[in-house]
């Protein structure tokens, strides 16, 4: 396999040495991007704090007051460890995926990778989309909801008051970015499955009292067991489900049109002939 896409065959050893190298520079990439994101966890751990805060200040209490804690030696070291490699994931995601297209890329028609490059960059983009509106909607809101279960301490009662984790918060906030990132990805796949004929416009039509039962199950396994953790998950799902029959729909269009264009062109060719 080169660099110019060829496309022709390739022994087996080629393709191993090829897959080799691509491994090579993805964790090389990873690895290089979780030494820096190490080296600042601290303050990385502090931006992803902030939803927190907006959350704090939404529920009218008083920031200064308001902390987060870790309950063993270690627990914040290893909650640097893993900011680092979420970090260290997100920086690394471009390459990762253009190391992974220079492989498959030789194995796919000119018209292919025409194709799937769009996708390419769209998967990114969407998982960043995801990732904003948990960041500064989501986060914010579902803590929001849970500081607003506090009780003040009065005559007769004891006060009972939220002190997050730091680990139990990271955790929480990586797996919302992640389920969102995820999530986002489904007009990609539709798009992509409607490119190569595997679902249609009409099919997607006739599953989606299905698909919204579907959200609702897969936002209660991946968030965490709130109701406005997994309506907040389920609707943005059956939203994106909506786009993706309509994206279908434009994929299927398109392929009416270069259909017509081919048979009209070989009317003229035979007309010319004649």
């Amino acid at each position: 396999m080169s660099g110019d896409y060829e496309d022709k065959p390739q022994p087996l050893i080629e393709h191993l040495m090829e897959l080799r190298t691509r491994l090579i520079w993805s964790i090389g990439a990873f690895f290089v991007a979780f030494i820096v994101c190490f080296y600042f966890a601290k303050q990385l751990f502090n931006l992803l704090v902030v939803p927190y805060k907006w959350a704090v200040l939404w529920a009218g209490l008083d920031l200064a007051k308001s902390e987060l804690i870790y309950t063993a030696p270690q627990e914040f070291f290893f909650t640097q460890v893993k900011v680092a490699m979420f970090g260290a994931l997100v920086i690394a995601f471009p390459v990762i995926a253009s190391q992974l297209y220079k492989f498959v890329a030789p194995g796919l028609y000119k018209n292919e990778r025409q194709a799937f490059l769009p996708f390419l960059v769209a998967s990114p983009v969407l998982f960043l989309m995801g990732g904003a509106l948990v960041y500064f909607f989501f986060t914010p809101m579902v803590m929001w909801f849970f500081l607003a279960m506090q009780q003040a301490p009065t005559e007769g009662e004891l006060g009972i008051s939220l002190l997050p984790r730091v680990s139990e918060y990271l955790s929480l906030i990586m797996t919302l970015v992640l389920s969102f990132g995820l999530v986002f990805q489904l007009p990609v796949v539709t798009t992509l499955l409607a490119r190569v004929g595997l679902l249609t416009s009409e099919w997607l039509r006739q599953k989606r009292k299905f698909a919204i039962v579907i959200a609702f199950i897969v936002a209660a396994v991946l968030t965490p067991p709130d109701p406005m953790s997994q309506i907040g998950l389920a609707l943005p799902t059956i939203l994106l489900y909506e786009i993706s029959i309509y994206a279908a729909r434009l994929v299927e269009r398109r392929r009416a049109e270069e259909s017509l264009e081919k048979e009209a062109t070989s009317d003229l060719a035979t007309t010319d002939e004649a």
